[in-house]
């Protein structure tokens, strides 16, 4: 699993975390039953601090997408494979809108329409 980070950007360094290991799951690189890398270990691979994985993989645990457990790490739920299916689901939407002409600006401004 290659996690990745951009120091240069406004986003948190733990959003990054979080957002990369979120698309190794939609993009079905991590599946249910799969472990995270140990925090220290990330921590140290992307020169950032081992409290800033951690509350990115609590993040993730908070969304349903991990299951943390003392002395058995952090392993990835069965909620992943939905976002397998999600993606699928956006490639479709974003084809489509294409098909009408709009732009992806559009596109995302009615997505926040519907969800706010």
């Amino acid at each position: 699993m290659l996690i990745r980070i951009d120091p240069t950007s406004d986003t948190a360094l733990y959003d990054q975390v979080a957002a990369s290991v979120r698309a190794e799951m939609a993009s079905g690189r991590l599946a249910a039953g799969d472990r995270l890398p140990v925090a220290r270990e990330v921590a140290a691979s992307l020169a950032i601090n081992v409290h800033t994985v951690l509350k990115a993989y609590q993040n993730l645990r908070d969304e349903g997408l991990v299951d943390m457990r003392r002395g058995r790490g952090v392993v990835v739920t069965d909620a992943a494979a939905s976002l397998v299916l999600l993606t699928e689901d956006i490639r479709a939407l974003v084809g489509r809108a294409a098909a009408l002409g709009l732009s992806p600006a559009t596109l995302a401004a009615l997505v926040k329409e519907i969800t706010v």
